[in-house]
């Protein structure tokens, strides 16, 4: 469909017309006309010296041209631009948000790989993290980074490949040493509470407890709770430490959601794999597109084009 995103500017199209009338009127009235008589031997001179020009059709032309290269130049800043039809898109699927702990404890090098080779937490959880964000399609996911503060790295997207990258390139100290659980489910809420309301869900993994930072967690999963978000908190490594264990279950009950242990790769594996089970897909969002093409190219370049043939005219003249 053509259309112009300012068509009222077509007002303008009168302009130089009325510019011309009101400006003829004011010399008619402020100018006397005045009758001169030249010399006869001048008059001579001036009959044999001037050439013959056809006045009716020269000053017909640039006037045609003037009109076209005005209306033209209206019509660019119209901005007339074609619109596609509109097309509905339809969403079916969840607002993942995953938090990830990199404080210092996340490089402890307790889990081993099926060739029995020793990995930290932080490459175990990217191990089995990475295939679980492939296989949500249709999901938005983003990725929330925290240590000593909490920081948004990816918003809610359905890129999956951007979000896998970020994680992957996620390090240990990036974001300090300690752990701000509460920050975290904070910054979660945060930008998940905007989103429809079936939709919302926090993955938070982590593997020691909350020891600094703003907001204590349990006062951060009441905020989720609030916001109906419910949050599924994975125990990296708890067979080493289980001080933190009751904490975590209290956030996952409270708004919904489940605690999972996970003390290897198998077990961190069957916790996506539950995970991927449990949450039902549903239809977060519908949403109507409209591509613009914008045409005011194709005026401009015809005004340019006229204006050249008016300069090339008075060159001749």
């Amino acid at each position: 469909m053509f259309t112009f995103q300012w068509p009222w500017l077509a007002l303008l199209l009168p302009l130089p017309l009325l510019i011309w009338k009101f400006w003829h009127q004011y010399q008619s009235i402020t100018h006397t006309p005045q009758l001169r008589l030249p010399t006869l031997p001048r008059l001579q001179i001036a009959f044999t010296a001037v050439k013959v020009i056809d006045h009716r059709t020269r000053p017909s032309i640039q006037s045609l041209l003037l009109a076209l290269l005005w209306i033209s130049l209206v019509g660019a800043i119209m901005y007339p631009q074609l619109l596609n039809k509109h097309v509905e898109v339809i969403n079916s699927g969840y607002d993942l948000m995953l938090a990830v702990d990199l404080s210092g404890s996340m490089e402890t090098p307790d889990f081993f790989t099926p060739q029995n080779e020793r990995i930290s937490r932080i490459d175990a959880v990217k191990t089995v993290l990475q295939p679980f964000i492939e296989r949500r399609l249709g999901d938005r996911i983003g990725l929330i980074l925290f240590a000593d503060n909490a920081y948004l790295q990816a918003p809610l997207t359905l890129d999956t490949e951007a979000v896998k990258h970020l994680l992957n390139n996620a390090i240990i100290g990036m974001a300090g040493k300690e752990t701000a659980i509460g920050d975290a489910i904070g910054l979660a809420v945060k930008k998940l509470r905007e989103r429809p309301e079936e939709s919302r869900v926090l993955i938070l993994l982590t593997d020691g407890e909350n020891n600094t930072g703003s907001l204590h967690p349990l006062k951060a999963a009441e905020l989720a709770k609030e916001y109906h978000i419910r949050i599924y908190t994975i125990d990296v490594g708890s067979l080493y430490k289980g001080s933190n264990e009751k904490e975590l279950k209290q956030i996952a009950t409270s708004t919904g959601g489940n605690y999972f242990p996970a003390t290897d790769l198998n077990a961190l594996a069957r916790v996506y794999a539950h995970i991927d089970e449990t949450l039902q897909k549903t239809e977060a969002e519908s949403r109507i597109y409209l591509q613009r093409t914008p045409l005011y190219q194709y005026p401009l370049g015809f005004a340019m084009l006229v204006l050249l043939t008016l300069y090339l005219i008075r060159k001749m003249q």
